[in-house]
């Protein structure tokens, strides 16, 4: 199995930092984004776990060592396709701030994100998500109408979305992702998938290490003109999720 990757990244925009307390009155939040690449997970066979591996071993070949190290370069995700969407669950480890995609045991995406500070953490626990918006936007001052592209809500006034991901924690609560991951993870999901945020994961030791490193925290501001627009929304080029 070979995975190819057609989108291109495009440039990310940055959130002005604002009070958690104005946010939450307002009904929005404040983001960044990121991505990663691994491959898929079979099941307990020895052959198929063989096969897995080697998937994994091609997928990350073809990124050219994609998984080591930050980048400010192009930006790619590979996402699997479920074989069924109610089966699909996602796990955050804040400490780490690494986002995995399950189906079962099989692995669908592995990606950074950027997750809350000490003083407005990530909350923590069992979710859902309850709302998806693929052209949200910021709705309070200072800077409404910032996009948070491809919102996924997993608890009143926290969600999953596109922003510049940094390789601290840096966000007041919400999980920003790269725009080639937040696009997948907005495919993927659905209302009513499970969503387990904790500190660690046993994920982390499993496939941490097929996590691209992203570090945006020195990336311009794109022009205004172009995130007001509705162009911002466009998906990556290339179908979000392949066959594996």
């Amino acid at each position: 199995m070979v995975a190819v990757w057609k989108s291109q990244r495009l440039i990310l925009w940055r959130f002005p930092e604002t009070s958690s307390q104005a946010r939450r009155a307002s009904g929005s939040s404040a983001g960044e984004s990121f991505d990663n690449l691994h491959g898929p997970v079979l099941h307990t066979a020895p052959m198929k776990k063989l096969l897995s591996v080697l998937s994994l071993a091609v997928a990350l070949a073809l990124c050219g060592g994609c998984a080591i190290g930050p980048s400010r370069g192009s930006y790619k995700v590979t996402a699997f396709k479920p074989h069924n969407p109610n089966n699909v669950r996602v796990k955050v480890s804040t400490s780490t701030q690494h986002i995995y995609v399950l189906e079962g045991n099989r692995l669908l995406m592995a990606i950074q994100g950027c997750v809350g500070t000490a003083q407005d953490p990530t909350p923590a626990g069992n979710f859902t998500i309850n709302n998806k918006i693929k052209t949200k936007r910021r709705i309070s001052q200072p800077d409404a109408g910032y996009p948070m592209a491809y919102w996924c809500e997993f608890k009143t006034a926290y969600g999953f979305h596109e922003g510049f991901v940094h390789p601290h924690p840096r966000t007041h609560g919400c999980i920003r992702l790269h725009k080639e991951a937040a696009a997948r993870l907005f495919a993927l999901v659905k209302i009513g998938t499970p969503v387990n945020i904790s500190r660690s994961q046993p994920e982390d030791s499993q496939y941490g290490h097929f996590v691209r490193k992203l570090d945006e925290s020195r990336d311009p501001n794109p022009p205004r003109d172009l995130m007001m627009s509705p162009a911002w929304f466009r998906d990556p080029a290339g179908p979000l999720l392949v066959e594996g």
